[in-house]
């Protein structure tokens, strides 16, 4: 009787540590997707997109990811240089025209709280590539009209030729104008979707 009753119980136990977990949308007014590369080597570029929309499935109680999913609007970034800006957005780099989006969708996390690494599938100009993020999963709490808001962040690097943003252009020295290796940090605030 009580082994038919264990069998009996398990999937509701597991129902229940399942459904806690909830879908929250990103909150673009709170969050911020930024990145940095190096520029002639002795200085580092800044910038980020100001468009973008993302889903998370995340448990709140266990601080733990199950899913992420984003997509970026290339033609948003922004480096605070508008003649740097619209080459970025040229065919030489994202060609904004004919790429309008990046993507990126995990396929496994593993991981809690500040100790969180995302596997995923990220695709920039056609291209797709698997990126690995380092992160955490800050908190929960509820925002001022009463709906639950988490907090995540997250950091990662990719080389950009690995995307076919190739262009480059060699100094008088022989140096490089753009680095290779670009850092990329995520900053999170996002609502439950309901």
């Amino acid at each position: 009787m009580i082994r038919k009753l264990s069998w009996f119980l398990l999937p509701l136990i597991l129902f229940a540590q399942i459904s806690t977990a909830e879908v929250f949308e990103v909150d673009t007014s709170h969050t911020q997707v930024h990145f940095s590369i190096q520029h002639l080597v002795v200085f580092k570029v800044r910038g980020h997109f100001t468009e973008f929309s993302g889903l998370i499935n995340a448990d709140p109680d266990t601080r733990t990811l199950n899913s992420a999913q984003a997509t970026i609007k290339t033609a948003s970034i922004d480096t605070r240089n508008e003649k740097r800006d619209q080459h970025l957005r040229s065919a030489d780099f994202f060609d904004a025209q004919n790429y309008p989006e990046i993507l990126f969708k995990s396929k496994s996390v593993s991981g809690s709280g500040d100790d969180i690494t995302l596997v995923g599938d990220l695709t920039i100009k056609g291209i797709t590539r698997e990126v690995i993020l380092k992160g955490s999963f800050l908190g929960a709490v509820p925002g001022p009209m009463g709906q639950l808001r988490a907090g995540f962040e997250a950091s990662g690097e990719i080389n950009r030729k690995d995307f076919g943003l190739n262009w480059n252009k060699v100094t008088e020295t022989g140096g490089l104008v753009v680095g290779d290796e670009v850092k990329i940090g995520l900053e999170v605030e996002s609502i439950i979707k309901k």
